[in-house]
């Protein structure tokens, strides 16, 4: 059976991974039994198309090697990689600062991949035309209690889906529960009906925006306001934020100039999610401020937003440990298309 592009590709980037600075030769003469020369030769430009490898020399001369993308985009397996505990794990202890401009050259979605969102969100429109205006607001509703409900499971709060519906719709809170759960699920909507009802509030995005949102989330929950003047630990990582307020500031700025600049919706709502949780502006809320700007930009490019309803909160949290000791972004990546298709196929 003939071997998938992927395939190919994939066994061309292990290869180059373990022998850097090899010739399309040796290449070709180190995998002889599984490719041709030529598709050798084809599968190089388009990694090489992807930013996936990096050259060195001419002609005859030219030596490839992985590009810091390949880290990106390495498929990993979560299990495997979590089976060593936090002290054992060899990671990138301290942020990455060319992490946000290698973004800015990189495909992090393939065609494949934009393919299917781009297929889910033409579902979505064509499902949206067919809503009275009043259906389409029932069915962001839905959604909103979703998402605040999943959003805030995933930080450790415990109330259950009902009785987030109960109190979003009637304020009727649960018995047993904490003031603080109710508030944080409150200050979601809050922060979700003001996206909806000013949906070119982050276009352009900037750091008083962000801010502006975490507000609202952080509302009576003593936490505080913008970037933040201390350092942070995060559970369940030996990775350490920047603690300089004005080196979070530059890093604040740096990410909403990429983000701006990003022409595809699906990019800028994938790369908000990870780096507003990896720069950690802020002394706490930062994952619940990414899940609701993230949405915010959706929503202003007309697309389908996310509820993350069926995402499991140890999953997610793991596909973003690995992205702040890896700067590796495909388990996240998979979380997002994902919860996109769900979103697509449950709403609206």
């Amino acid at each position: 059976m003939a071997k998938k592009s992927a395939d190919k590709s994939d066994l061309i980037l292990q290869f180059i991974r373990v022998n850097p600075d090899v010739s399309s030769k040796e290449i070709h003469e180190g995998i002889a039994d599984e490719l041709a020369y030529a598709t050798v030769k084809r599968a190089l430009n388009k990694l090489l198309t992807e930013n996936m490898l990096h050259t060195t020399g001419k002609g005859k001369a030219t030596r490839y090697r992985v590009s810091p993308a390949y880290e990106l985009l390495l498929p990993v397996d979560l299990d495997e990689y979590f089976k060593k505990e936090i002290d054992d794990r060899v990671i990138r202890r301290n942020i990455n600062h060319s992490l946000i401009d290698m973004l800015g050259n990189v495909n992090v979605f393939t065609a494949e991949e934009l393919n299917r969102l781009n297929t889910l969100q033409q579902q979505y429109t064509e499902k949206v035309l067919d809503l009275s205006k009043i259906e389409y607001q029932k069915e962001l509703e839905r959604l909103a209690i979703d998402l605040s409900w999943k959003s805030s499971q995933i930080e450790g709060n415990t109330y259950s889906l009902l009785e987030t519906e109960r109190l979003l719709k009637d304020k009727q809170t649960a018995a047993g529960k904490t003031r603080d759960e109710a508030t944080m699920l409150l200050n979601h909507k809050e922060a979700l009906d003001f996206i909806i009802e000013n949906p070119h509030h982050i276009n352009p995005l900037s750091i008083a925006r962000i801010e502006e949102i975490h507000s609202i989330l952080m509302k009576e929950l003593n936490v505080e306001r913008n970037i933040r003047r201390r350092g942070v630990g995060i559970t369940g990582t030996n990775y350490r934020p920047l603690d300089n307020e004005f080196q979070i500031q530059e890093a604040m700025e740096a990410m909403c100039g990429l983000l701006n600049k990003l022409d595809n919706v699906f990019s800028k709502a994938l790369l908000a999610l990870v780096l507003i949780s990896y720069i950690q502006a802020f002394t706490d809320g930062n994952k619940r401020t990414a899940r609701i700007i993230s949405n915010a930009i959706l929503i202003n490019g007309n697309h389908c937003p996310l509820s993350f309803r069926t995402v499991e909160p140890i999953l997610y949290k793991k596909a973003m440990l690995l992205f702040y000791e890896q700067n590796n972004i495909t388990a996240f990546k998979k979380i997002f298309i994902d919860q996109f298709e769900f979103a697509v196929k449950t709403y609206f």
